[in-house]
């Protein structure tokens, strides 16, 4: 079974760090997060970015190795997927990045901000991978079928949308639930951003906030709405990261997270309601 088709067979989870802050966080993470789905019974997806071309200030922690960051920070993803045979997922910011990213990673994933740029959209849909596009969140979701339309142009139908919050006023997102089934009406799985969609862009000043909080809450309800799978950045100690440490969330509460929407994921799915 390839790897789109295994994400269409059942409920899965993207995660891992915001940014690959080193190689033994990665390594670590990697193995963490794959036990606990192990555990679980859950496909899971490794993610980490290699670059974080959009930080709110120029001081921010981009990723490993400074002007190498992409040459370092792939060779690390493609050691994670290695040793521990896992499907790894990575952003990119350019065409040319996802040509590069393409050899290294399982899922290309276009960030919110870039989720209108055609240029993109065309060049990682031609890359044959399969890719993950999220939500602008500037977007209705109705507008998800015009970026399907453009990815599939090429021929590439292993496409999956998340959702991640919608821009409120200054400084803050909220979840429109509805957009779940607008969106799987298109006919390509949804995921639901869990930990990006309680973040308070900007609400740092330099940095942006997040009231970590309230993600066990919008995941679970994400998966009553219908989502097929959820993404979550998770880190060992969140108060310590390197970048999107507010909205992040520790191992332990991933697993309780994912324990609990699991369940919720099989009655949604079941033919008891």
């Amino acid at each position: 079974m390839d790897l789109y088709q295994k994400i269409l067979s059942g409920f899965f989870v993207i995660a891992g760090p915001c940014v690959i802050e080193s190689r033994e966080l990665a390594m670590s993470s990697a193995f963490e997060l794959k036990e606990i789905c192990s555990s679980l019974g859950i496909t899971f997806i490794y993610k980490s970015s290699y670059d974080k071309a959009n930080r709110t200030s120029i001081d921010g922690f981009r990723g490993p190795g400074s002007a190498k960051r992409i040459e370092n920070g792939l060779q690390i993803l493609n050691d994670v997927k290695e040793k521990y045979d896992i499907a790894v997922l990575t952003d990119v910011h350019t065409a040319l990045e996802a040509a590069i990213a393409s050899e290294f990673v399982d899922i290309i994933q276009i960030p919110a901000l870039l989720s209108r740029q055609t240029d993109i959209i065309i060049a990682a849909s031609k890359t044959g991978r399969v890719v993950n596009i999220k939500k602008g969140q500037f977007m209705a979701p109705s507008d998800v079928k015009n970026v399907i339309a453009k990815f599939v142009s090429t021929g590439n139908t292993n496409l999956l949308i998340t959702e991640r919050g919608t821009t409120f006023g200054y400084g803050n997102l909220v979840v429109d639930f509805r957009g779940i089934p607008i969106m799987k009406q298109y006919g390509y799985p949804v995921v639901f951003d869990a930990t990006h969609s309680v973040q308070l862009p900007g609400g740092l000043g330099n940095a942006s906030g997040g009231e970590r909080k309230f993600v066990p809450t919008l995941a679970k309800a994400a998966v009553a709405a219908g989502c097929d799978g959820l993404f979550m950045e998770v880190h060992p100690e969140p108060d310590n990261a390197l970048c999107d440490g507010p909205n992040m969330i520790n191992y332990e509460t991933a697993k309780n997270v994912l324990n609990v929407s699991k369940t919720i994921y099989k009655l949604v799915n079941s033919n008891t309601l």
